[in-house]
C-alpha cells in the first residue's frame, strides 16, 4: 500500500502541483480506501514529507575520485532534485512544524543532504587529500543552493552549482589546496 500511495503521490504532484494533491484523490489513484491514508498519515503535509523522506536519494553520484568533481556532481544533483517538479514542496513538508513538533523532520533532512557529501569528502580523505571540513561545504554549497531554490532565484541553474564549488575548492589564506598546502 505505501508504495502505491507513494506513486500516486509523485504522480499528482507531477500532474496537479503540491499545493492541488487531497488525501481522496491520492487514495483515488492508489487504489486504496481514504480512510487507510488518513490513519497511516493524518494529513497531507505528513504524507509528502513520507515521501520526501523516501525520494531523497534516489539516483546520487558515486565518487569519481577527483574531490571537486565529485563534490561538482553531487552539488548538481541536489540541486536537480530540489528542482525538480515537486522537489521544493517536498522539502517544505519535510521540515514542517505541523509535521514534526520535535523538528525530527529538520535533523533527518539535514543528515541525508550532509551525508550526499559527506561520501566525496570521506572518499578524498581516505585517498590522503586535504579536504574542506563538512560545514564549510554546507555553509558554501548547499545552503546557498537550498535558498536559491526556495525563493526562486533566476540563475540558479548547474553552471551556479559548479561555480559554488569551484570557490569552494579555490585555495585561499584560510583554505588548504589538494595538497595540504596554505
Amino acid at each position: 500500500m505505501r508504495a502505491a500511495v507513494h506513486r500516486a503521490v509523485v504522480e499528482l504532484v507531477h500532474e496537479v502541483g503540491a499545493d492541488r494533491v487531497t488525501i481522496p484523490a491520492v487514495a483515488r489513484r492508489a487504489g486504496v480506501n481514504p480512510s487507510s491514508v488518513y490513519r497511516r498519515w493524518g494529513t497531507v503535509s505528513a504524507l509528502l514529507a513520507d515521501v520526501a523522506d523516501r525520494r531523497q536519494d534516489e539516483g546520487a553520484p558515486e565518487p569519481s575520485g577527483d574531490l571537486r568533481e565529485d563534490l561538482e556532481r553531487v552539488a548538481v544533483w541536489t540541486l536537480a532534485d530540489l528542482s525538480r517538479p515537486g522537489g521544493v514542496a517536498f522539502f517544505r513538508a519535510e521540515v514542517a512544524p505541523d509535521v514534526d513538533e520535535r523538528r525530527a523532520g529538520l535533523r533527518a533532512c539535514l543528515e541525508r543532504v550532509s551525508a550526499r557529501f559527506r561520501v566525496p569528502l570521506d572518499a578524498a580523505a581516505g585517498r590522503g587529500e586535504a579536504a574542506p571540513p563538512l560545514e564549510r561545504v554546507l555553509d558554501r554549497v548547499v545552503a546557498p543552493l537550498y535558498f536559491r531554490v526556495v525563493f526562486s532565484v533566476p540563475g540558479t541553474d548547474e553552471r551556479y552549482a559548479r561555480d559554488l564549488v569551484a570557490e569552494l575548492c579555490a585555495p585561499g589564506p584560510d583554505v588548504p589546496d589538494a595538497r595540504g598546502r596554505r
